[in-house]
């Protein structure tokens, strides 16, 4: 029997969690035994996730900068992509904030539910609280002070100053590409190796995905069985598609303002790296499509399309960072907490900042989250709440990366005198994506 996709075994053991769930909780023993013998489990699978979090960043964010080594002989074209990939990104985030802002999924939460997850989750919300209350009351300089670790190894061993350790990053990239070729590559080629065995990482991890949430969801059954709680995760899910179409919106309207190309041809030529962006739920596996259709179809010259776009799969992850802010706010709302302005800006520079480091494989963004979460003073046990639905989402918001790599390549090469105007056909008859998948 062929073995069934990975996203199919998530909602699969998210089903099964919950029918589990339902039934153990017709026995008087049944809740104990799956907060005993369950429970752990999705325990263990969320400390994985935060466990890969700083390896990640530091693989992941080490090696893209590193790899703008080609900056010095293309520092215009260098510099107007890392700027308009950053200012997508911000406004996908901002998107993000004003959709969840404006909906407020979580508070269709009652607070007698609200209490049993605060209790359910042994008042790490209110420690969290506590810390965000203290980021408000901190000097206007105080993140700025915060930015910069005193110690990179006491910053790496706690997920919350994140910040910090994607500050090093940076920092440790650029003198990369400042000290001569040489005596870089011994360093690089660790980097790069150490990159792909992070990703080999998040591979088996994500392999018992299935059953993390088979064990999170029985036990959010059991400790808040309220069906007011996957209303609110359904508006949840909504609201993170709601932005990343409106997302998608912003590219058509940046594309028609700046290259003066239709709707219609940029989707028409864009359209199967989308459609498989979709089905493999990873921008790195979409990437020769995407490179394909953008040079070929959307007249982008390759000079543009060979730079731009194998940055924009490694630092450019606009749907990624969209759908974190919308979580970030949910599970907050979730908890009970009020973000304040303050603490919703530093979501957006966490959000853009980690999105650099993002994997460009499915299931990193949720590691990406942990970051997010930390930062803002969040229960990263909220993610119980939403990694349910999260596979789904996943192959969303993938679109969304794909759709502003080609944007911000085209938006480049128009800067730089450097796009075409090709005949572009409706690719449903000369694209089959049963192909390139095989």
């Amino acid at each position: 029997m062929k073995k069934l996709a990975l996203h199919w075994q998530i909602i699969l053991g998210m089903v099964l969690g919950v029918v589990f769930a339902l039934v153990m909780t017709q026995f008087s023993w049944g809740s104990e035994f799956i907060g005993d013998w369950i429970k752990p489990f999705g325990t263990i699978f969320i400390n994985a996730l935060k466990l890969i979090a700083v390896p990640l960043i530091l693989a992941s964010l080490i090696k893209g900068v590193s790899d703008l080594k080609d900056i010095s002989s293309l520092s215009k074209m260098g510099a107007r992509t890392i700027i308009t990939y950053i200012f997508t990104t911000i406004i996908a985030v901002s998107i993000g904030l004003a959709v969840v802002n404006l909906v407020k999924p979580g508070t269709t939460i009652s607070g007698e539910t609200r209490n049993e997850l605060v209790e359910a989750y042994g008042g790490e919300a209110e420690m969290r609280k506590e810390q965000a209350q203290r980021q408000k009351d901190a000097g206007p300089l105080q993140a700025l002070v915060d930015l910069v670790p005193e110690n990179i190894f006491g910053a790496a061993s706690d997920n919350k100053n994140m910040l910090q350790v994607i500050f090093f990053a940076i920092f440790f990239g650029i003198g990369l590409i400042l000290i001569p070729e040489k005596t870089a590559r011994p360093v690089k080629d660790f980097f790069d190796g150490f990159n792909e065995v992070i990703l080999k990482m998040i591979d088996l991890i994500m392999l018992a995905a299935p059953y993390g949430v088979f064990a999170l969801l029985a036990a959010l059954v059991v400790e808040a069985p309220s069906a007011d709680l996957f209303a609110a995760l359904a508006m949840y899910a909504l609201c993170v598609v709601g932005g990343l179409v409106l997302m998608i919106g912003v590219y058509l309207m940046l594309v028609w303002i700046f290259t003066k190309k239709t709707p219609l041809e940029f989707l028409n030529g864009i359209g199967p790296a989308q459609l498989l962006a979709f089905s493999t739920s990873s921008s790195a596996a979409t990437l020769p499509v995407t490179m394909e259709r953008v040079e070929e179809h959307l007249g982008v010259k390759r000079e543009v399309t060979s730079f731009v776009l194998p940055i924009g799969a490694t630092i450019n992850m606009d749907g990624t960072s969209l759908y974190q802010a919308v979580a970030a706010v949910f599970i907050a709302q979730a908890f009970g907490m009020d973000l304040s302005f303050g603490v919703q800006l530093g979501i957006i520079a966490t959000a853009t900042l980690a999105s650099i480091g993002s994997a460009a494989v499915p299931g990193a963004g949720m590691v990406m989250l942990v970051i997010v979460l930390a930062q803002a003073g969040i229960p990263e046990a909220g993610l119980a709440l939403i990694f349910a639905v999260d596979r789904p989402l996943d192959m969303c918001r993938t679109v969304v990366n794909v759709t502003g790599d080609a944007t911000v390549a085209m938006m480049v090469a128009k800067s730089q005198g450097k796009l075409g105007d090709p005949q572009v056909k409706d690719w449903d008859d000369d694209y089959h994506p049963e192909a390139s998948a095989s």
